[in-house]
């Protein structure tokens, strides 16, 4: 065989593969999505959309809403057998890692906590002011910050006014003229005598006119304004002392919690200068304005503070302590909060599983109260129920509603407005009952683009409008699938 007629035969070859490959391709492309088959030796109670699972049909076929077929549904699988909830096989189960917990009765505390920062107490505060004008001979070598014990002196002060005043005392009390004597020393009270000195001058009969200034009580000093030399004046403000027998625990509560905080609660810190250790206290003050920042209430707890030991500026972990009240509990993980309801789901015999609405209380140690929806001694998936949750949303397993204590219906709720999904799509098909359109996104179902078939809520939406046009519409999501609620023409 020659070089050309090989070459020849190779392209034949390549010619004839290519063909076969671009008709199996177009034979594929073409072929409709096959039906989905009934399983032998199982009843098919009806066929559904799973995009549309509240539509039922009685035989299979190509779903009037997507472009897939429809799924049967055998009897025995979720709400359909008329026991209500979805129907898992007791492996699965297990696979899924599915655990139950019981609604039973038990005590939750009603507790909160809370960080706080240990700072002064401002009721237990001493000012320090000389009681008559003079000079400062001598201190003490204190300083802001020390922390002194009550009686403790600050400063010497030399006051020449007390000098002529005890004088004049000591001269009437020679007279012996009772009178006289007590109207001399009612002058050196006002003077600003303290009744010691009067008393040292009496019982010596020398004069004192230096007066040591010290504290009426122990703690910190704030401020200090007495230096050696300076004269002072009669009043003025020498020292502030801080009591330290006594602190405040200025508790940060998240606002959402502030009811469960009252005056005169018992209160536990447990800071982390002592490990193992707590200190106890009680609220004497919750403060009328919340910080807008944190949306925080600020509580103020007084401790006491035997040996010092706690001081301004530390940091604890407050826990403000309650009654435990009985209530029927569930854990909190058991919960499935959507934003609008919470849900639990209910365990029922022979592995069938049904979503039911609950409403809430209060929290504490990873249990939940539920003050309605629930009866004591039902069981509830505690893990594994967001899988369950959602099969049973697909199997369009209605939740069961919530009842009061006394076993009452919820009322129900006032029917809210339609919502209209809206988009821009070209028409396919029409008829006075239905229309098929291309659309691109509508982002608020959210769906992609796609070619779908929906109902019209009236003929004459139907009117004027043709295959090949470009349209508006507006459609409502229903249990029997969308329908177009209005439709007008695009501009082309």
């Amino acid at each position: 065989m020659t070089r050309a007629q090989t070459i020849a035969l190779a392209l034949a070859g390549v010619v004839t593969v290519g063909g076969v490959g671009y008709l199996g391709g177009r034979m594929s492309r073409s072929a409709p999505p096959a039906a989905a088959p009934a399983e032998a030796g199982r009843k098919v109670l009806y066929w559904y959309d799973p995009m549309v699972p509240a539509q039922h049909f009685d035989k299979p076929g190509k779903s009037p809403f997507m472009d897939m077929q429809l799924q049967p549904k055998y009897a025995g699988e979720g709400a359909a057998s008329g026991e209500g909830g979805v129907q898992i096989d007791p492996a699965k189960v297990q696979n899924l890692g599915v655990r139950l917990a019981v609604a039973e009765r038990g005590t939750l505390p009603s507790g909160v906590t809370a960080t706080g920062t240990i700072d002064f107490n401002e009721r237990d505060v001493a000012v320090v002011q000389a009681r008559a004008a003079g000079f400062v001979q001598r201190t003490y070598g204190r300083a802001p910050g020390d922390v002194i014990g009550a009686g403790a002196p600050l400063a010497d002060l030399l006051v020449p006014e007390w000098a002529g005043a005890q004088g004049e005392f000591l001269a009437v009390r020679r007279t012996g003229d009772a009178a006289l004597i007590s109207a001399a020393r009612q002058r050196l009270r006002l003077l600003g005598m303290p009744p010691a000195t009067i008393a040292a001058v009496e019982q010596s009969g020398v004069v004192r006119n230096v007066a040591s200034v010290t504290t009426p009580s122990g703690g910190v000093i704030k401020t200090l304004s007495v230096r050696n030399g300076m004269t002072v004046s009669a009043g003025q403000t020498l020292a502030e002392v801080n009591g330290l027998s006594t602190v405040w625990l200025n508790a940060a509560v998240p606002e959402a919690m502030a009811g469960d905080v009252r005056l005169g609660q018992i209160a536990t810190a447990a800071l982390a200068a002592y490990p193992g250790q707590t200190f106890n206290g009680r609220v004497t003050a919750v403060l009328p304005q919340t910080q807008t920042e944190s949306r925080t209430l600020t509580v103020r707890i007084e401790l006491p503070n035997p040996g010092l030991r706690l001081r301004p500026g530390m940091f604890a972990t407050v826990q403000f302590g309650g009654l435990a009240t009985p209530a029927l509990l569930v854990p909190s993980e058991a919960l499935i909060r959507t934003g609008k309801r919470t849900l639990v789901m209910l365990a029922g015999p022979r592995g069938r599983f049904t979503p039911a609405e609950v409403r809430t209380g209060r929290e504490a140690g990873g249990r939940t109260e539920i003050l309605a929806g629930l009866s004591e001694g039902e069981k509830v998936v505690a893990s594994g129920q967001f899988l369950l949750d959602s099969e049973a949303s697909l199997s369009g397993v209605e939740a069961r509603p919530v009842t009061s204590p006394m076993g009452a219906m919820k009322p129900a709720p006032v029917a809210a407005a339609a919502t209209l999904h809206r988009g821009l799509g070209r028409v396919e098909a029409v008829s006075a009952k239905s229309v098929t359109l291309s659309h691109g996104p509508i982002p608020t179902v959210p769906w992609p683009a796609m070619t779908m078939t929906f109902g019209l809520a009236s003929p004459g939406l139907a009117q004027g409008v043709k295959v090949g046009d470009r349209v508006n519409f507006a459609f409502e999501q229903t249990p029997a699938g969308p329908v177009v609620r209005q439709m007008s023409k695009a501009p082309q």
